[in-house]
């Protein structure tokens, strides 16, 4: 166990720029702060490139033998954590996740605030599906704010990011799966009909929906009914009501 005091230390000025997605980029390393999150890491078979302990805290159970653990003090630990009030503890860990796979799958099109990206990829993890999507435009799973939305089911689940959602979708249709738009000019969600046993749910962007090419792309055009007043839902709400809708239907 080794300490680091000075905020220049050159340990502590790297841990400090991978609140930066280019920084991550360029470290393949991101930051996964707190107790739930670094021992979800570890459970999932994750080795940290590093171990960060405030220097009061005892995190109340064992790392494994071999990862390189620093203790810093208050305001050094502060420093390269993105949240205010940091627990004591956390994981710089490699920029690498399981690929998705499996027959219930969610996909994300141009979602771009942090909450809603974290919050779906909780409730997919939560429903039981195998794995998430992302197109590029998304926000990066790997911030700090996705991070802690997902509430540590970044590490239970696999992801897939191409360079052409619609063109991963084409591939998954051909492949026997339904492909499932949701969208507010779409056929009634709960009267849908001839979904295969393995699908894949798109959720599109806050503002503009599912675009053009995933909407021409799907088997399915959905639309969650309103009977309020209310024009909309928050898509990460929507969301959770569809997936665990097709899971008690599945």
């Amino acid at each position: 166990m080794e300490e680091l005091t000075s905020l220049k230390n050159p340990k502590v000025m790297l841990w400090r720029s991978l609140k930066d997605k280019k920084a991550r980029e360029e470290q393949q390393a991101f930051l996964a702060e707190g107790v739930r999150m670094v021992r979800d890491a570890l459970s999932a078979g994750l080795s940290p490139l590093a171990v960060l302990l405030r220097e009061d805290f005892c995190p109340g159970f064992s790392l494994p033998d071999g990862i390189p653990v620093f203790t810093l003090p208050e305001h050094v630990f502060r420093s390269v954590c993105d949240t205010k009030s940091p627990q004591g503890i956390a994981a710089v860990l490699p920029l690498r996740v399981k690929p998705a796979s499996g027959r219930m799958l969610l996909a994300l099109d141009g979602v771009q605030d942090p909450g809603n990206v974290g919050t779906m990829i909780r409730t997919a993890d939560a429903a039981g599906f195998d794995g998430v999507l992302l197109s590029r435009d998304c926000a990066d799973l790997f911030s700090p704010k996705v991070l802690r939305a997902t509430m540590g089911s970044l590490f239970h689940l696999g992801f897939s990011f191409p360079s052409s959602l619609e063109s991963a979708l084409l591939d998954l249709k051909s492949d026997g799966f339904s492909v499932l738009s949701s969208q507010l000019d779409g056929e009634p969600f709960f009267e849908r009909k001839g979904v295969a046993s393995s699908f894949v749910l798109v959720i599109g962007n806050e503002g503009n929906g599912v675009s053009l090419p995933v909407r021409k792309a799907a088997s399915h055009r959905l639309c969650l009914p309103m009977k309020g007043s209310a024009e909309s839902l928050n898509a990460a709400v929507a969301a959770g009501i569809m997936m665990y809708d097709l899971i008690r239907n599945a």
